[in-house]
């Protein structure tokens, strides 16, 4: 059953150990995550947009 106060989440990236995802929010708000083993980093847009162009320096 699809509950309309549920995010709707979806998968960006995946390794075999690292997983990317985002939830978009009932109120609007996006929502990024980066789930690294047993630590899972949360993110807003604007800090997602940072942190994508931080890792994008270090290839």
């Amino acid at each position: 059953m699809n509950n309309k106060n549920e995010p709707r989440t979806s998968t960006l990236a995946e390794t075999e150990n690292f997983i990317a995802w985002k939830a978009e929010e009932p109120d609007g708000e996006v929502t990024y995550h980066v789930e690294l083993n047993n630590v899972t980093l949360h993110f807003f847009e604007e800090e997602w947009a940072e942190f994508l162009e931080l890792v994008g320096t270090l290839g």
